[in-house]
């Protein structure tokens, strides 16, 4: 028979309730003090040992607070709430694994604390545990249908992991529960990376009226504009939201991406360069070189590199240029010979003319309700919005599936690389962007890179008769975009492509489609592949 466990000896409830006084009262240095006396002659009372810990988490002793909470744990490990108080302070002292475990045994305790629940996905959420994190917000949510925060949250979650539709639903549902301002512009976002822009101006649209102050809402109405091809709205857009918040980032990068496009190399520097969004520095290196400053350029690439892990695909771009120009060893390791990284591979499926994939591709490309958007490099030829291979169409999805099964075939190809492109590259992987791209006659896309990419690719569904030589391929180099070029020691290749082929390619590598002149189409599917948010 199990020795029953010894009870501790508690403190009269008189004691407790004029300890209980002064706590509410606000007076949490004289209760702490009290406590800490009547500690001495009732040394594992739970009831003083929390009532210590919450004086001090009161008065920011955080330290101190967890250590106490931890002290009543060891006497008394089945309350939930001092798990849930424990995990909060660790939370706030940086113990960010501790804090899970403390999350985690609260919930344990206590299946239905709801706060547990939306604090543990907010805390794995922080750390990029995404899958995990909506897995705690949807219980959150399960618990309190009306609690809007777990919503927002969970939408966001599913918004980073690719799930659009998904996270359109939470968003909707968190507008109908607590329409406001962001509840709109969420809902906007999610509805603009399904290539919805009409739904998404309109959301944003909304916002505005609800808040005409929202910088975030100008600036993305803004890049919807821009991608209707109406720059003039688009730049006052982007203006308004500088004017409301002149430290907005991603609207001074905008702007300079403008300004970039327009040629306006000099004024585009200064937005890249006062902005903190995603490449702006690198961006504002482009603009530098372009403009043949090669000694303030070079100087601030050393700057650059030396600071940040060598895996930005501009860089890698800028610095193979500069390093061919000037007859130099390329030092920067991203992929320093991109040209060595092209591989062409057929998807069987494709080709298999018993698999109806390809014939479902073309007919939802033609058929589907799909928004298009302006492509300045595109001539003769339209391209979609939004990220094509998230839809939930079973065409997208099965090409999805497809490509990313080449795409680790590929890594395995070049396993033997000291590159950052091939050891950097992790197993999991995401679409950062995907598109499709019908062509007409002469239709052809000028030279470029992908720089919010680290593999790009693309996949052909539909090829015109080449009338002369190379019509309709794939050509690529280590030069383009009009970069200044000072030898003729740029390679240079191209790739004759057939239906059913997928080229794969570092994002940093220029490349350009020949133009054609058969009256027939064109098409296929582009994306880029990054590192994914696990």
């Amino acid at each position: 028979m199990k020795k029953s466990q010894k009870i501790p000896q508690q403190p009269a409830p008189a004691e407790l309730q004029s300890l209980h006084q002064l706590f509410q009262a606000g007076n949490m240095q004289q209760a702490e003090s009290i406590a800490e006396s009547m500690l001495k002659k009732y040394p594992k009372a739970p009831s003083l040992l929390n009532v210590i810990g919450l004086c001090q988490q009161h008065q920011g002793k955080l330290s101190q607070a967890a250590s106490s909470f931890k002290k009543l744990l060891t006497v008394d490990p089945g309350i939930a709430e001092v798990h849930f108080n424990l995990a909060i302070l660790l939370t706030q002292l940086d113990k960010v694994k501790d804090a899970v475990a403390s999350y985690r045994k609260a919930i344990k305790l206590k299946p239905d604390m709801t706060s547990a629940h939306f604090n543990l996905g907010t805390l794995l959420q922080s750390q990029g545990f995404l899958s995990e994190s909506a897995k705690y917000y949807r219980k959150a949510v399960s618990l309190d249908s009306d609690f809007f925060q777990a919503q927002v949250n969970l939408g966001a979650v599913l918004q980073q992991q690719g799930l659009l539709e998904e996270a359109e639903q939470c968003y909707r549902k968190n507008l109908s529960l607590h329409p406001n301002a962001r509840a709109h512009f969420n809902l906007g976002t999610v509805l603009y990376g399904l290539g919805q822009h009409e739904a998404a101006c309109e959301a944003f649209r909304n916002s505005l009226t609800l808040d005409p102050s929202f910088a975030d809402a100008w600036n993305s109405l803004g890049e919807i504009q821009r991608d209707y091809g109406e720059m003039d709205k688009a730049i006052l857009s982007y203006k308004k939201a500088l004017e409301i918040d002149p430290d907005h980032n991603r609207a001074k990068y905008n702007m300079g991406e403008y300004l970039c496009l327009a040629d306006h190399f000099e004024d585009a520097i200064s937005y890249f360069e006062a902005s903190q969004f995603a490449d702006s520095q690198e961006r504002a290196l482009q603009c530098l070189y372009k403009t043949r400053q090669f000694d303030l350029f070079k100087q601030r690439f050393d700057s650059l590199i030396a600071k940040q892990k060598h895996t930005t695909v501009l860089l890698g771009t800028l610095s193979t240029h500069y390093a061919t120009n000037f007859g130099q060893k390329n030092h920067y390791p991203f992929c320093d010979n991109p040209m060595d990284f092209v591989l062409q591979t057929p998807i069987d499926e494709l080709i298999d003319k018993d698999n109806p994939l390809l014939e479902e591709l073309v007919h939802d490309i033609t058929h589907l309700a799909i928004a298009e958007r302006q492509q300045s490099r595109l001539y003769y030829g339209n391209q979609s919005a939004g990220n094509l291979l998230l839809r939930s169409e079973a065409s997208f999805q099965s090409l999805a599936t497809l490509i990313i099964k080449k795409v680790k075939n590929y890594r395995k190809h070049f396993s033997g690389s000291q590159n950052g492109l091939i050891k950097e590259f992790p197993k999991n992987i995401e679409f950062t962007s995907s598109w499709y791209i019908r062509m007409k006659q002469g239709g052809h896309l000028t030279s470029h890179i992908h720089e919010e990419g680290w593999i790009s690719g693309c996949v052909y569904l539909k090829l015109p008769d080449r009338m002369n030589g190379h019509e309709g391929s794939f050509a690529y180099s280590t030069d383009g975009d009009d970069y200044p070029r000072l030898n003729n020691d740029f390679p240079s290749q191209i790739v004759d492509v057939n239906v059913g082929d997928l080229v794969l390619f570092p994002s940093s590598l220029f490349h350009h489609t020949i133009p054609f002149s058969s009256d027939q189409e064109r098409f296929c599917v582009a994306f880029d592949i990054k590192p994914a948010i696990t």
